[in-house]
């Protein structure tokens, strides 16, 4: 069954691993006979600061921000690709976040079940498709992976977007040809399977 997939490619350069990912994961769904819109952090032009304005008086959408959110609006499935540095989002990644996913849209305040607010997004499935430098053994055993929890637990469901999978490639820096052709076939058939 075809699904519409948001494919989001979240790290602030044009030309990196994880926009090779986006490409591969686009090309395996479209093969698959999905619907896909493809999302390129670098190309966006917005001011990531909420500033001193809060969620109350938030400034207006620019409108890279507000496609985004009618991409992410018009989808079932999301697929994140993001790098991790130091330890968390890059800091463009994270004001993606923080200007689009606002009250009224994301979530309800006004309506609460055990303290947290209603999300506004339900229905939808998630990826997360992260790459670091930090080996996979040192994400799990010295920072408790952290960052993937943070993504799926505290945006993604905090939203309404059900984690379905998730994929860390690493060590990025020292990888061979071999290793990153492996990563992309291996995200090219995530797609396939529109996981």
């Amino acid at each position: 069954m075809s699904r519409r997939i948001l494919v989001a490619d979240l790290h602030p350069a044009s030309k990196s691993l994880s926009a090779a990912l986006a490409q591969a994961y686009v090309t395996g769904a479209r093969a698959a006979g999905h619907q896909t819109r493809l999302v390129s952090l670098s190309a966006m032009a917005f001011n990531p600061d909420l500033g001193q304005s809060g969620f109350r008086n938030a400034p207006s959408l620019e409108p890279d921000l507000q496609a985004f959110r009618d991409d992410l609006t018009w989808a079932e499935h999301v697929v994140l690709l993001t790098p991790m540095w130091w330890g968390g989002l890059p800091a463009k990644t994270k004001g993606l976040f923080d200007r689009t996913l606002l009250p009224g849209y994301a979530f309800d305040p006004r309506q609460r079940r055990m303290g947290l607010p209603k999300p506004l997004l339900a229905g939808r499935t998630g990826r997360l498709i992260l790459t670091s430098d930090t080996p996979g053994w040192a994400f799990w055993l010295m920072y408790a992976r952290a960052l993937k929890h943070q993504v799926q637990r505290q945006i993604l469901s905090y939203v309404g977007i059900k984690p379905q999978g998730f994929s860390h490639f690493s060590p990025v820096e020292h990888a061979t040809d071999q290793i990153r052709a492996r990563w992309l076939a291996q995200t090219e058939d995530l797609g396939r399977r529109a996981a």
